[in-house]
C-alpha cells in the first residue's frame, strides 16, 4: 500500500494537508471522469485535456506509480483507444506497465490485459518485434 500511494521525493516534502488535498482532488476528478465517459465521443475531445491537466497537477505530489496517477493514465489510455490515437495510447500504456508489474502478481489479469493492449498497439503501429515480445509476456 505504501508503494501504491507513493509521494514525490522533493527538496521540501509536501505537507500532510497538501497530500490530503491532492487525494481529494484525485478522487473528485476520477469521479467526474467516470460520469463524463457516459457521453462518449462529444466529451472525448475534452477528456484527454482533462486527463493531461489532472496528471500534471497530481504529478506535483504523486509519483507515476501512485494508484491515482495510474488510474488517470489508464482512463487517458482508454480515451486514446476510443479516439484511435494509437501513439498516445501506447505512451500511456508504456508508463502504466512497470508500476502494474510492481503492484500486481505476475499472472494478474490487470498485468496480462495491459501486455495484451501494448502488444496489439505495437502491432498496429507496425513494430512487430516489440508487439510479439509484449504478447509473449
Amino acid at each position: 500500500d505504501k508503494e501504491k500511494l507513493e509521494i514525490r521525493k522533493l527538496s521540501e516534502p509536501p505537507s500532510p494537508e497538501a497530500v490530503s488535498d491532492m487525494i481529494k482532488y484525485a478522487r473528485n476528478v476520477i469521479e467526474e471522469f467516470r460520469r463524463a465517459k457516459h457521453y462518449k465521443y462529444i466529451l472525448c475531445l475534452t477528456l484527454t485535456p482533462i486527463c493531461e491537466l489532472s496528471l500534471d497537477k497530481m504529478g506535483t505530489v504523486f509519483e507515476d506509480s501512485n494508484v491515482y496517477m495510474l488510474h488517470m493514465m489508464y482512463q487517458a489510455m482508454g480515451v486514446c483507444l476510443y479516439m484511435q490515437d494509437w501513439e498516445s495510447a501506447l505512451r500511456y500504456g508504456q508508463k502504466i506497465i512497470k508500476p502494474y508489474s510492481k503492484h500486481y502478481p505476475s499472472y494478474s489479469l490487470n498485468v496480462a490485459s495491459m501486455w495484451l493492449k501494448l502488444g496489439r498497439l505495437y502491432m498496429a503501429l507496425e513494430n512487430r518485434t516489440a508487439g510479439v515480445k509484449a504478447l509473449k509476456r
